[in-house]
């Protein structure tokens, strides 16, 4: 019997695939537990335009994605924090503090686990990574600058 997973499921596929199964299986598994629906025209219809949809979604975020990346490259940020005599912070900056700098200074809002960086403990300038899709990177530099 040919189903469309609606759920993936271990050993079958993914969601939105059309998979080959036994009747019983798909009777007495699959369908009461609302992993799969019957393959009608009506139901591959529905997925192929689901499919569509979703293809369409993941386009238009992957475009966002590199419109923003492009805009923040490049960027300066300053970040002002306490430091004792030796230049030294008296805590770290943290991707949570160049996200708000970053929004604050340039108004782009990005959230802060798509910052690539370990912790800053020293004033300086520095070069920061920003993920913001799969396989897609932009970098800012971050000056750390005593806070008077």
């Amino acid at each position: 019997m040919k189903v469309i997973l609606i759920e993936d499921v271990k050993g079958k596929g993914r969601k939105g695939d059309i998979v080959n199964v036994s009747d019983g299986y798909a009777r007495n598994f699959l369908f009461p537990r609302k992993l799969a629906k019957e393959a009608t025209a009506e139901n591959l219809n529905a997925a192929k335009i689901s499919r569509e949809a979703e293809k369409h979604k993941k386009d238009v975020e992957k475009q966002t994605a590199a419109d923003t990346a492009e805009n923040i490259r490049g960027l300066i940020v300053t970040v002002h924090a306490k430091t004792g005599e030796s230049g030294r912070l008296f805590g770290a900056i943290t991707a949570k503090e160049v996200a708000a700098a970053l929004k604050e200074e340039h108004g782009i809002d990005i959230d802060k686990r798509k910052f690539v960086m370990d912790h800053i403990k020293e004033t300086g300038e520095y070069v920061v990574q920003v993920k913001v899709y799969a396989e897609m990177s932009s970098d800012i530099k971050v000056i750390v600058k005593e806070e008077k």
